[in-house]
Order: structure tokens, then sequence, then C-alpha cells
């Protein structure tokens, strides 16, 4: 039988090596946000005719290109990139923009008209190019505006999120594992919960920035940090589950008289069918929405795909090994 703990500074070596190269890729690569963490415009439009599926591929193929040719020098810095999609279920279309500030800095200071400028002019070349389509029924129905303050307010409180989370769940475990082991401490429980959380976390982050760095349309938004927070659950509770076998297992030590290093082994090989089918049973689920659901929701469930692969390796080779280097019990 493969022993995980014999073998786990391999695992170690792997996952740190991920860890500190998923901290990297901002600077490695460029950082794709979204919006809700730069600052832009989103505009829904009502479409009647023609199909909202036409209405996009006219977007991206000449209404979109068109309108920057209508634009200033001055207000083509500040338009970025653009995102179309259509809302599921709907004959709405949404149209993204994202802003660069930077551009209209002057003395220090943000020349917010310049900016608002650009801004307008966008919108507006959108709507008369929509309008200018033969027999066309186009309605805007939210004109949304966020700010790059805003922006870095949703980030901060998104990373705090994520930080409290992680801080949180291990608290929880410390104290759900008080005292149900004889000799033997909870910490060690709660350190493992909190290293692999963050584990999988950076590692999907990472992930997803260097697919994001080679396809432009997954971007680091609120959704992301949603998907963040549901691995956080998803990841928990695989690893809970391993660790109640030892738990169970450790209680029944005396009787076969096991190592603290056999029984975690046979800890993670009594559980590892039950991880292995909820694993794949989820990736499949994850994997038909990538390619069959919305496009506005592409980018939560890749990230979701890379925390569920990233959290099962973690809560075999990584979590439940750990325990036996923090608690010097052989």
């Amino acid at each position: 039988m493969f022993s995980f703990v014999q073998n786990r500074f391999y695992f170690y070596a792997i996952a740190f090596g991920l860890f500190l190269f998923s901290l990297a890729t901002p600077w490695i690569f460029t950082l794709n946000q979204g919006i809700d963490m730069t600052g832009g415009i989103q505009i829904e439009y009502s479409i009647e005719w023609p199909t909202p599926t036409a209405t996009i591929e006219r977007l991206k193929s000449t209404i979109i290109p068109k309108t920057k040719e209508w634009l200033t020098d001055a207000q083509k810095d500040i338009i970025t990139d653009t995102l179309v999609y259509q809302i599921s279920g709907t004959n709405h279309i949404v149209v993204e923009a994202g802003i660069n500030e930077s551009v209209a800095q002057v003395a220090g200071r943000t020349d917010l008209a310049r900016i608002e400028a650009g801004k307008t002019a966008f919108s507006t070349a959108i709507k008369k190019e929509l309008d200018n389509i033969q027999w066309a029924t186009v309605t805007e129905v939210q004109y949304r505006n966020v700010g790059a303050s805003f922006g870095d307010y949703i980030k901060s409180s998104g990373y705090l999120t994520l930080a409290l989370a992680i801080l949180a769940i291990s608290l929880y475990i410390q104290y759900a594992f008080r005292g149900s082991i004889a000799g033997m401490a909870s910490w060690p429980f709660a350190i493992v919960t909190a290293v692999s959380l963050a584990h999988d976390v950076v590692i999907a982050f990472g992930l997803y920035v260097i697919t994001s760095h080679f396809f432009p349309e997954f971007k680091i938004d609120t959704f992301f940090i949603t998907a963040m927070l549901t691995v956080l659950g998803y990841s928990i509770n695989d690893t809970i589950v391993v660790m109640d076998r030892i738990r169970s297992n450790l209680a029944s030590a005396k009787s076969n008289k096991s190592s603290f290093a056999n029984l975690i082994d046979k800890s993670i090989w009594d559980t590892m069918r039950r991880s292995l089918f909820v694993s794949s049973t989820v990736m499949m689920v994850l994997i038909a929405l990538f390619f069959f659901g919305p496009e506005s929701l592409r980018g939560f469930v890749l990230a979701l795909i890379f925390g569920t692969i990233v959290g099962t390796y973690s809560s075999v080779c990584v979590a439940s090994p750990l325990l036996v280097d923090l608690t010097g019990k052989r």
C-alpha cells in the first residue's frame, strides 16, 4: 500500500513550490481584473430584434471596434478592454468596459471630468451604433458606473473576507476537536486546516491568473472572490472527513497498536474512495457548466474547477501527513 506519510516531503515540495509560484504570478503575468476591481462601466440592453446572440456577434466584430474609432485619443486611452455577454434565460445583453484612470492623472490628481467624458462618449457611441441596425429594437435597461476607489474597496474587502474565513474555520476546527482524543491537543488540527485552506486559495488564484493572462475573458472580479469562498467550504469538508477518520482510528489505536504514521495512512485510504467519488462528481458538474452554462459564469466555474483539484490534493497529500510532523508522534 502506498504510504502518503513516508512520501510526504515530496508532496510538501510540490505544494510549497506551487504556493510560491502562485504568489509571484501577479508580477510574472499581467493581473487581469474586472471592473469590480479596477472601475469601469456596465451597460445592460434589452434586445427584441435581432436576436441577442446575433447582436453580441455584431458588437464584438464590428460595433465596438467602430465605436473606439469615434473616440478621441485621450478617450481611447481611458477605455481599456471590453466584454459582451448575454444574461442567461433573458433577451438582455451586457456590455462592460474597463477604465484606466492612471492616464487621467494631472499633477498628482485624477481628472474626473476627462474620465466621465470618456465613459459617456463610449456608451453614447455604442447605443448609436445599435440603433443604426435595421429594424433593431434596443432599449438601455441599466447603466452601472464603478469608480476605481470603489473597486479598491471591493478588492481589499474580498481579501480580508478570505483571511477571516480561513481564521474562523481553523478556530472552529480547534473547538470541534477539543478533548476528543485523549492525550492529544486540538491545535494541530487547526494549524493543518489553516495551512490547507491557504494552500488551496493561493494556488487556485495562481492558476486562474495564468489562465486569464492567455484568455482575457477570465477576470479577477467579485465572482472570483465568491468562488474562492466556495472553495474554502468544499476543501474543509473534504479535509474534515479525513480528520474525523483519523480521530476515529486514534480512539482504537490501543487495541491495534498501530504507529501514528500507519494510522494516518490507513485513515487516508479509508476515505480515498469517498474523496475521489465526490471530487469526480463535482468536476463533472463544473465541466458541464463551463462548456454549456452561461458565458457570464465561466470565470466563476473555472475558479471552482481549479479549487476543487487543488483542494482534493491538499486534503489527501498535505493536510493529513502534516499532522505527523506537528504532533511529533510516530
